[in-house]
């Protein structure tokens, strides 16, 4: 029973999940893209696989790790299998050979997915990871990986250069066109990201881009900056490099935590205060979320009181994930100036919630932030700006669309009180 209790709590986003026996030791490591509905499946009544159900009998405690991505929790999975070597991930595989990362111990080493640890590889000796039980994200991961950290995958070592230097995917260690400490600092990096170690690799990028800068070497720190940049792409869900300087930007112009990868903006619609309504608008990763659009209206307010209608909007949105245990967003954003933020904010202390939240002003396009007297002015070409036009704009064309639905049900006598 109390498993099943933990399970209630359990978040719904994407992530990995580990299973814990009565001595606390790590018994099995998963991924899912929504950790609830997946430990969910492990206890139905009928599995439908003795293994599964022997699994099941022994655990008495789940712990949980959240992901930007299903791209991220698949590479935090890797990591945290190498640390604790849990045997079910082993003797749940009814059978069948699920892929291993393999990087190998030469001089330049070889970056490949392979089916099994024990076979003879020329006697090369080398590091796995794994098993994958998705074999299409992890080639699909690795891909991406490749793009910013390119490595050789030629089986023996090439005599000349092939197609993938041209490509930009492996740096040439067969024609000397990369040294090897050079080499190495890719490999690195790309272990460090199998190892779930990401505010590791951040650091260290972070702390070679100042070096490179400090040297007057431009050129490298761009690059580094680049790489930044698309490592930042990988862990929040998207290819889209545009996106990740987008959010960047957010994140240091706001000072927050991570780099937002779901916003939600609301906005009131009202015509001297006849059917006043709000809208809420969800971006993900950049690009709008209309399965998670929302639209509301007003019932406590009456008259012409923009402040108060923001409030009931954000109660009500926010009142009702934290009932069903749904996750929130990583940035809010209101439509208006101080007074409109100082409502949202109100409403989320009352809940017991703290995230973050900013009012956008239209004209001159000045962000409120809590805590500061002054708005915050980004020039007008930040990508970060930019992001938060599109979605402000996308919360006035939603609530404005169900405003003119409603005026237009009470001229036709169709609208019900």
């Amino acid at each position: 029973m109390e498993i099943r209790e933990t399970i209630k709590t359990l978040p719904t986003t994407s992530g990995v999940y580990l299973y814990k026996d009565a001595a606390g030791e790590v018994i099995y490591v998963g991924k899912a893209v929504n950790i609830r509905k997946r430990v969910e499946s492990y206890f139905r009544k009928e599995t439908g696989s003795v293994k599964t159900d022997f699994l099941v009998s022994k655990i008495a405690g789940i712990e949980t790790v959240q992901t930007a991505s299903e791209a991220e929790a698949l590479l935090l999975e890797a990591g945290l299998i190498k640390r604790h070597l849990p045997k079910y991930n082993v003797e749940l595989k009814d059978g069948k050979t699920y892929p291993f990362i393999r990087i190998t111990k030469e001089e330049f080493p070889l970056v490949s997915v392979v089916r099994q640890t024990t076979r003879k590889y020329k006697d090369v000796a080398a590091e796995f990871w794994g098993p994958y039980v998705n074999p299409a994200l992890v080639r699909e991961a690795l891909n991406i990986i490749r793009k910013i950290f390119p490595f050789r995958t030629c089986e023996p070592f090439a005599a000349q250069l092939c197609l993938y230097y041209d490509l930009g995917l492996c740096q040439g260690p067969c024609e000397a066109k990369v040294g090897r400490q050079e080499y190495m600092r890719n490999i690195k990096n790309i272990k460090l990201i199998l190892d779930g170690k990401k505010d590791d690799l951040y650091r260290r990028m972070r702390r070679r881009m100042e070096e490179a800068s400090l040297a007057q070497d431009f050129e490298g720190a761009g690059r580094l900056r680049d790489q930044i940049r698309a490592v930042g792409a990988l862990y929040s869900g998207t290819g889209d490099i545009n996106y990740y300087k987008e959010a960047e930007q957010l994140q240091r112009a706001l000072a927050l935590g991570r780099a937002p990868a779901r916003l939600e903006c609301f906005d009131i619609s009202n015509i001297m205060g006849n059917q006043a309504v709000g809208s809420m608008v969800s971006f993900l990763n950049g690009k709008p979320d209309k399965n998670n659009y929302r639209r509301f209206r007003i019932k406590t307010v009456q008259g012409i009181d923009d402040f108060q209608m923001i409030a009931e909007v954000v109660r009500r949105r926010y009142s009702r994930l934290q009932r069903e245990g749904l996750s929130f967003p990583d940035l809010i954003v209101v439509d208006g100036g101080k007074g409109q933020l100082g409502a949202a904010l109100g409403e989320l202390k009352k809940l017991n919630l703290s995230l973050p939240v900013i009012a956008l002003a239209k004209q001159e396009e000045e962000i409120f932030v809590p805590g500061k007297r002054n708005p915050l002015r980004l020039p007008h070409d930040s990508l970060g700006l930019k992001l938060l036009m599109r979605l402000r704009d996308e919360a006035h064309r939603f609530g404005l669309k169900y405003h003119t639905l409603l005026r237009a049900k009470k001229f036709l006598g169709l609208d019900k009180p």
